[in-house]
């Protein structure tokens, strides 16, 4: 069983970071001051985390895990076509990208920032991989599906990139032009 003070201290750190970095990119945010916006000591930051971005990805890939075990879920049900899943699953991440929109937006322009895109990249990449092994559809024979769920999740980083450079792009229109993009043998 976990010490409630470690999840106490815990949650208080993500929120915290999640505050500070939704107002600057987190690269320009030192542990002493989440460490004082958490409450907690620099000691007990060090104890669980190295650095203000890994408290970040922490918490990103989290809600990106949940997201991705409801589109499990939701594709064993069986009850959507492939091209409904894949706009769902792509409406999943566009909503995370959403919760998280200004981190995401000082993320663009900060190289410091990498690993906030690195986790929507992994994400995908795995949900990829994953949708190839198990859905029946895949890239022809003899083609890496490594490569191909790396550069469609480097193609899907971008498209949220571009989205968030840009007002006049709906959510909707995202998803839909994501989708659009799909290779044929994904639905």
């Amino acid at each position: 069983m976990v010490d409630p003070r470690i999840t106490r201290t815990e949650r208080a750190t993500e929120e915290a970071v999640i505050t500070l970095a939704s107002t600057r990119p987190i690269s320009r945010i030192s542990v002493s001051e989440l460490a004082e916006a958490a409450g907690v000591s620099r000691a007990t930051f060090y104890n669980r985390y190295a650095t203000p971005l890994d408290v970040l990805t922490r918490v990103l890939r989290a809600d990106l895990r949940a997201r991705r075990a409801e589109d499990e879920e939701r594709r064993s049900a069986g009850t959507a076509p492939p091209d409904v899943n894949l706009r769902l699953a792509t409406g999943d991440v566009v909503d995370h990208v959403e919760r998280y929109r200004e981190i995401y937006r000082h993320a663009r322009h900060d190289s410091a920032d990498h690993g906030i895109y690195d986790a929507l990249t992994e994400h995908f990449t795995d949900y990829s991989l994953a949708f190839m092994r198990t859905s029946g559809h895949a890239p022809p024979e003899g083609v890496s599906h490594r490569i191909v769920a790396r550069f469609l999740a480097h193609g899907f980083a971008g498209a949220l990139k571009a989205w968030l450079s840009d007002d006049g792009v709906s959510r909707d229109e995202l998803v839909e032009a994501v989708s659009a993009a799909a290779p044929v043998w994904w639905t």
